[in-house]
């Protein structure tokens, strides 16, 4: 039996972050075909999409913020102020990105995020649905992962 020695560090260190994140994504890729085979093509990047809502006056009425990544469209943010709550402009704004997504990026998915508390029965009714709930994250708040078939 070999005995072996390490030192445990707690700091942030962001060259060892890289460095770890870089050989991750090496042993992910030599262990997956589907990454392998993703590596090295447009559909690898992120790829930032955002759409955004303005008012008469030019102010921010609402957006969401997403990415697009391996065929997937990631919600990241869905905002929409306060007088045009109910009004339809959020569904509009993740309609837009989806289409963006389907029919620009050729994305198959989407996923987001979101605490029960904000917005997951908006999802469901726009076709979205729950593949994990996470109970006290953070304490005393459920999160949901929601995705949808987008083709």
């Amino acid at each position: 039996m070999v005995s072996r020695m390490f030192r445990i560090e707690t700091e942030v260190d962001k060259e060892r972050r890289d460095l770890l994140h870089s050989r991750l994504r090496d042993t992910n890729t030599a262990a997956s075909p589907e990454l392998r085979a993703l590596r090295g093509t447009p559909r690898e990047r992120e790829v930032p999409l955002h759409v955004w809502a303005l008012d008469a006056a030019g102010e921010l009425a609402g957006g969401v913020v997403c990415h697009t990544w391996a065929e997937w469209l990631h919600v990241t943010y869905l905002w929409v102020d306060a007088p045009h709550r109910g009004t339809g402009l959020g569904t509009r704004l993740l309609a837009e990105a989806e289409r963006v997504a389907r029919t620009e990026r050729d994305c198959l998915a989407a996923r987001v995020e979101t605490w029960d508390f904000q917005a997951p029965e908006f999802y469901r009714k726009q076709g979205y649905e729950v593949v994990s709930v996470i109970p006290d994250y953070p304490p005393g708040i459920t999160e949901y992962i929601l995705t949808k078939r987008l083709r």
